[in-house]
């Protein structure tokens, strides 16, 4: 698996078949949620909350990051022992996206501190072949206290031997050759701990 971070801008370029930006340049992404009326996270300044950046932390709103993997037969759905076909399993999916929010603020953390995962949301739309590369970016979108929130978005390459550009997949229209194809998207929340102090309560707990 490769990481990059990627420092914060305004213009992310995450709009993608799940949704479209406003005209006046705010990017937003419309998470369609079945039975409910799409819900928007807005990502440029004006969804931006006025407490954006933790207390004594360099970790603030608009920070990103992307991973990326080849799928291997160990990424499967076989493996995870979620389904029977070998294809990129949703579990897996879903820890490539909490890999590239933890790589998102990483950087920014002070020694000593990290985030642990509490709740996630995921739509997992396409179906990716073993060999098949699939990209997760991640940005920062909301801070509150120690509470963060991140959404994702997840493609897979055109790039890659056996990527988009081969037409697999569970469903939907294929792109044209050279197109990146969403393969999920959703959001993750994690809070910011002390390390030590986590791993001791977490042992505290222990029979």
């Amino acid at each position: 698996m490769s990481l990059i971070w990627l420092a914060p801008r305004r213009t992310l370029g995450l709009v993608t078949d799940l949704g479209h930006g406003n005209r006046d340049g705010t990017d937003m992404i419309m998470a369609k949620i079945r039975g409910k009326r799409p819900a928007v996270l807005e990502l440029g300044p004006a969804g931006r909350m006025a407490r954006s950046r933790v207390v004594g932390m360099g970790v603030a709103a608009g920070q990103r990051a992307s991973v990326s993997a080849v799928v291997a037969d160990a990424d499967t759905a076989i493996s995870a022992g979620s389904g029977d076909v070998p294809v990129l399993a949703t579990p897996r999916l879903l820890a490539l996206a909490e890999a590239a929010a933890v790589a998102a603020i990483a950087p920014h953390l002070p020694s000593g501190m990290t985030s642990v995962g509490t709740s996630a949301s995921l739509e997992h739309r396409r179906a990716s072949p073993v060999g098949a590369e699939v990209i997760v970016e991640a940005e920062l979108t909301e801070v509150e206290g120690r509470r963060l929130m991140f959404s994702f978005i997840a493609r897979e390459s055109a790039r890659h031997p056996g990527g988009a550009g081969a037409g697999t997949g569970a469903g939907g229209a294929g792109a044209g050759d050279g197109e990146d194809l969403v393969v999920g998207a959703g959001t993750v929340e994690r809070v910011v701990v002390d390390r030590a102090a986590f791993l001791a309560r977490a042992a505290s707990h222990r029979p």
